[in-house]
């Protein structure tokens, strides 16, 4: 092992550890990479930015562009619909139908804006046939990855797959060479869920948002003592803030107000207020107020004609990630008061105001109806509530519909480069104002874009050092007594590890220059392994730390290892397939 590979090795690692834990962002991990590599001497200023320049990034940045406008002009929403009218039927018909539309939207759409699309309008469907969300969630997360696989712009992972074949001088991904295999994967994935799968899923018991995030606790309702000098003042000059106290709701004359800072305070006002436990405590101590002992909190108490309770969960493009509550001036930049947090099946409802926002993470909200509404669709925080549907106009829908197909079509049939068609159709969306190039640049995952761009040129880092090839020689000399299945099986259990700490583009990107090597060695056509890897990596049903499943993780109220159990053996099905399939589209020895 030469020097210059132990370095891209420890940089692998150390790259890793960091992703996995998230400490920082995937996009400062890229380029700090990019920077060691350069600062070492492995690569040249221009080979450690020369994946900046692929035609890829435009391809995705325009798959961005166009799924966002699909959202905002109601497109898919309006397919969100159709599954409203199946609330009538059998639970598992209903599954079946919920799946497919899933799997059918994200052939087209990232998995990640389709999960969340369908996500209120399948909370509401579980409502309607009075089984809990939990039974349907993670399915429709599942379907939503399986969907992907089908099109070269289902998923970042096929698009990042392509990026590296042509570094590594192999022919790019077509935009459906995919579809047959990824068909098959969809229907068994499936078909294994409503027949088995959906028995492993824990039926989570619905109860009020209150209840579910063990906000309770966390509430009281102050009242002024007879005579108190707090009467006829503004709730804002009560400055409770200062003491750890938010107000809720105003009660004045039995009818609930918000809690505006302009609004009276009335001899018989009741404030209801969330703060500590010991904050709750040190409350019965204000002066001119005393603590309603005997009122019992639920949804209804933090709602009134105007105001909600409701949830929305954080994107993975949103601009809140990494931010506190308190940095992002969340109150006043939304309207909005944040009750609690939910993340990775734990609650959060007191000192909030300081933890760093990550993604998946559900807010749960209390606020005006017209302040929550618009969260529907919102790329930084997605509304789980389900609220009425867009209003679209047609011209808008039909255009954005046609500006998708005729780009595949002339990207498929290679009238056009791909990378073109798409832009123009982005171009097309602009000119006709279906949105704004200032909408245009907030749909853009640019983190993803960052990573993608970096792990292709680590992958020449890897090649040009030999390290691909000295991983190569170890994996052939372990695996080669027992076969090329036994070597590809490995490869597709690498990729499926990887992408539970890492991304599923990540951990394609850091196989694929290996998984290619190992492919020479082995005289075996290298294109065939590369697209084995590929698709491996959108496997991601272990945990939830796919952004699909991530969506759903608070939603659901699931538990990190409810997904292990249905997603285990789905996983092990997906390889079996693909190991089987794969040689099969696309011969190891071809003629």
């Amino acid at each position: 092992m030469t020097p210059d590979i132990a370095i891209v090795f420890a940089l692998l690692i150390a790259a890793m550890v960091v992703f996995s834990f998230e400490w920082v962002s995937i996009d400062v991990v890229t380029l700090s990479l990019l920077a060691m590599l350069v600062l070492t001497g492995i690569l040249t200023p221009q080979e450690a930015f020369s994946g900046f320049a692929s035609e890829v990034l435009i391809i995705l940045a325009s798959v961005f562009i166009i799924s966002g406008t699909l959202i905002k002009t109601g497109v898919l929403d309006w397919l969100a619909q159709f599954i409203f009218r199946l609330g009538h039927r059998k639970e598992r018909r209903v599954l079946t139908y919920l799946m497919g539309l899933a799997a059918a939207m994200s052939a087209f759409c990232s998995n990640t804006s389709t999960t969340a699309i369908l996500s209120p309008a399948t909370m509401e469907l579980s409502r309607r046939v009075n089984v809990s969300p939990s039974r349907f969630l993670m399915p429709l997360a599942f379907a939503s990855i399986l969907g992907g696989t089908c099109t070269l712009i289902g998923t970042s992972t096929n698009i990042a797959g392509s990026s590296m074949a042509i570094r590594l001088g192999l022919e790019p991904f077509g935009l459906f060479e995919f579809f047959g295999i990824g068909l098959i994967l969809a229907f068994a994935g499936i078909t294994y869920m409503v027949l088995f799968g959906y028995r492993l899923i824990p039926a989570r018991l619905s109860s009020q948002l209150t209840e579910e995030y063990g906000l309770r606790q966390f509430l009281t309702a102050l009242v002024p003592v007879k005579g108190s000098a707090v009467v006829g003042k503004a709730l804002g000059d009560l400055k409770l803030e200062q003491i750890g106290l938010t107000p809720l709701i105003v009660i004045n004359n039995g009818q609930r107000f918000s809690a505006h800072p302009l609004r009276k305070v009335q001899a018989d006002t009741r404030i209801i207020v969330k703060g500590s436990p010991q904050t709750l405590i040190q409350a019965k101590d204000s002066p001119g107020f005393a603590l309603d002992a005997d009122v019992h909190f639920g949804d209804a108490d933090l709602a009134r004609d105007e105001t909600e309770v409701g949830e929305a969960v954080l994107m993975p493009q949103s601009h809140l990630i990494g931010k506190t509550l308190k940095q992002v001036d969340f109150f006043h930049r939304f309207d909005l008061v944040v009750l609690a947090v939910y993340r990775r099946g734990h609650a959060y409802p007191a000192q909030i105001e300081n933890m760093r926002l990550k993604v998946g993470d559900v807010l749960l909200l209390q606020g005006l109806r017209e302040r929550l509404d618009p969260l529907k669709g919102n790329l930084d925080l997605w509304g789980l509530m389900q609220v009425d549907s867009f209003a679209p106009t047609k011209r808008q829908g039909v255009i954005a519909l046609s500006a998708l197909g005729i780009a595949a079509l002339l990207g498929s049939t290679g009238l056009l480069p791909l990378s073109i068609a798409l832009l123009i159709a982005v171009l097309v969306l602009a000119v006709t104002r279906c949105v704004t190039m200032e909408d245009a640049y907030t749909m853009v995952e640019w983190r993803l874009l960052v990573l993608i761009a970096g792990m292709t040129s680590f992958g020449f880092a890897m090649q040009k050092t030999g390290a691909a090839d000295y991983l190569a020689q170890q994996i052939v000399a372990l695996t080669s007594p027992f076969g090329i299945y036994a070597t590809l099986a490995t490869f597709c259990v690498a990729a499926v590890l990887l992408t539970q700490p890492l991304s599923n583009a990540a951990a394609a990107l850091a196989i694929l220059p290996v998984a290619v090597a190992t492919a020479d060695s082995l005289a075996v056509d290298p294109r065939s392994i590369a697209i084995l890897v590929t698709l491996s990596a959108s496997l991601s049903f272990i945990t939830p730390l796919e952004p699909a499943s991530l969506l759903v993780y608070g939603s659901g109220k699931y538990r990190f290892w409810d997904f292990m159990r249905p997603g285990l053996p789905l996983t092990v099905l997906m390889v079996g397939l693909l190991l089987w399939l794969v040689p099969v589209f696309w011969p190891l020895y071809p003629a």
